[in-house]
């Protein structure tokens, strides 16, 4: 499986975002996109789901290809407990031990029935990164995912993101070089 960015452009009231941005990626290795606020990294992924249109270029993607996502914002459903918010979101997909061992794995494993609402904002951050390394998908989208997340925790998710993304396509958004080293990416620069 394979996606094919040419020359895509996309702009907002006349102020360019995406310039002619042209890439591969497919399941051998990460893409890592790297550009500062407001370059263009969210726009992309929009583009590719199909949730926004390119004004210039093509996108190439399977027809059938499943997509998951970490989006900038967690979007969880507050009032419930983690393993309901994966339930919730991976329908007849999930599975309790597999669950149960990336929840211990990313820190959340003795959450019990604590509402999200009271989750700090990196267990927010770690419950929506599950949700999307659970989900059957082709391909991943991780759209800023350790922001908030301190130092030792952001380590255990990064092995969890490489462990679970491997055969997918997987798609980083970073302002941080270090994370596309630590999965081994091949980067893309977006200005």
């Amino acid at each position: 499986m394979k996606i094919i960015v040419e020359c895509v452009g996309k702009s907002y009231g006349g102020r360019p975002v995406l310039r002619e941005l042209s890439f591969q990626a497919d399941e051998s290795r990460a893409t890592c996109f790297v550009a500062p606020s407001g370059g263009g990294k969210t726009t992309l992924f929009r583009i590719l789901m199909g949730l926004e249109s390119p004004d210039a270029g093509r996108v190439s993607a399977p027809p059938d290809c499943r997509w998951a996502a970490v989006f900038q914002e967690d979007r969880l459903l507050l009032g419930r407990d983690a393993r309901y918010n994966l339930r919730f979101a991976l329908g007849k997909a999930y599975d309790e031990a597999q669950a149960s061992e990336l929840l211990e794995t990313l820190g959340l494993g003795g959450v019990g029935k604590k509402p999200v609402r009271d989750y700090s904002g990196g267990m927010r951050r770690r419950l929506a990164l599950a949700r999307a390394l659970l989900a059957p998908s082709d391909a991943l989208i991780l759209d800023e995912p350790f922001a908030g997340i301190d130092a030792e925790m952001k380590g255990r998710c990064l092995e969890a993101a490489a462990r679970y993304s491997a055969g997918k396509i997987a798609l980083l958004a970073t302002h941080t070089l270090s994370d596309a080293d630590a999965l081994n990416a091949h980067c893309v620069y977006l200005a």
